[in-house]
């Protein structure tokens, strides 16, 4: 059986006022070309389908018609909810509407016999058996444990241990004849965040042993880090990774999406497959000459500039004008401001223009032209009393 994993799209996403629709278009039109190229039985989509729990109709249209096309030629879709959508939206539109055309899609934990576990027949006639746990928040986790578990008398258990009991439920029915996969949208410990993810839901009780998932599963598909990577555990585990770079800190990202080959009686294997049609991202650390000409080799790339010199007057404005793929403009944290620190004695006997000067060397401000304005206006304000 052939698995098609991707996860964390984000569709709807926003850096810096500039919108990524038409990346996204250009990405998710490029999942479907390789679920096409690679021929993928099972297409998994682990969560984070959209930027935000109030997507725009763009973005759903744009989510709906990739859900249908990755559907084409009979192949299987599971999708469930991450920490970034909606599980209402999810379970009572996307569910009904889109399970009529034979796709799983899951927004909130449920039950085994309910939607928690999943059997689908590929094409072949080889039969998968897939546990789906939409992303659970510490909130949210001993509800959920009362849903999967009918058992209210578990409160006192941390969240890796619900995880771990829903889990348990969820892949209970894994059979020695099927191919036996876990999907979530989680934290692994161990796993390298991508730097655009919220730090909330990754840290602070979120981080899950690899141990919470059985030693039955082929393959566990993972969303919710950024970044692709492999993590050791029990059985095959993998997150594939947003298939664009979200933020600057995702720059060093590798946009990808995983081709898995399971059977009954192996281990999966996990190929990565380039994923085109995002714009890069770059950050360009220099003076205001050297940005400009690191910009001048950065292509179509959206840049973040970092300047290594002190602030002047429309500084920000000629970095835009040189490169106008600059999303933001920075000063160096050794070239920023400082907080005055000079008396009162000291600034006694001291002229206005020389205040004012001092302050500007206070604030790491080298400009003329400042002075200069401060200068006239002093002198017109004056002459104006007198």
């Amino acid at each position: 059986m052939k698995i098609l994993h991707t996860a964390d799209w984000h569709v709807g996403k926003v850096l810096k006022n500039q919108p990524r629709l038409d990346e996204h278009r250009a990405v998710l039109a490029d999942l479907v070309r390789i679920a096409d190229a690679e021929d993928v039985d099972v297409v998994i989509v682990a969560g984070d389908l959209f930027e935000t729990g109030t997507p725009g109709p763009a973005a759903q249209a744009l989510v709906m018609r990739t859900l249908l096309a990755l559907r084409g030629s009979g192949r299987q879709v599971v999708a469930l909810a991450g920490n970034h959508d909606n599980q209402k939206l999810v379970d009572d539109v996307y569910r009904p509407v889109l399970g009529e055309l034979g796709m799983h899609v899951v927004g909130s934990p449920k039950r085994p016999d309910s939607g928690g576990t999943v059997t689908v027949t590929a094409r072949s006639g080889e039969v998968a058996r897939i546990a789906v746990l939409p992303f659970l928040s510490v909130r949210y986790a001993v509800r959920a444990a009362e849903v999967v578990l009918h058992d209210t008398h578990e409160h006192t258990m941390d969240y890796a241990r619900q995880v771990k009991a829903i889990v348990g439920a969820l892949s209970a029915g894994f059979a020695g004849d099927t191919v036996n996969i876990v999907t979530t949208h989680a934290t692994l410990l161990g796993g390298r965040r991508g730097g655009g993810e919220r730090e909330v839901q990754t840290l602070l009780g979120y981080e899950l042993p690899a141990t919470v998932f059985p030693s039955s599963a082929h393959y566990v598909a993972l969303g919710h880090l950024h970044r692709y990577q492999e993590i050791d555990g029990p059985c095959p585990i993998a997150y594939s990774g947003s298939p664009l770079a979200l933020d600057f800190g995702e720059e060093a990202n590798e946009s990808v999406a995983l081709i898995v080959h399971a059977t009954p009686q192996s281990r999966a294997t996990v190929r990565p497959v380039p994923v085109r049609g995002g714009r890069p991202l770059r950050t360009l650390r220099g003076t205001l000459d050297e940005v400009v000409a690191g910009g001048e080799q950065a292509g179509d790339a959206f840049l973040r500039v970092v300047l290594t010199e002190k602030a002047r007057a429309g500084l920000a404005d000629a970095v835009r004008e040189k490169l106008p793929n600059v999303l933001e403009v920075q000063i160096d944290p050794e070239y920023r401001a400082r907080p005055a620190t000079g008396s009162v004695a000291g600034r006694l006997g001291r002229s206005p223009a020389e205040l004012f000067g001092a302050f500007l060397a206070e604030q790491n401000i080298e400009d003329a032209r400042v002075a200069g304005m401060f200068a006239e206006l002093y002198e017109d304000a004056a002459g104006g009393g007198a």
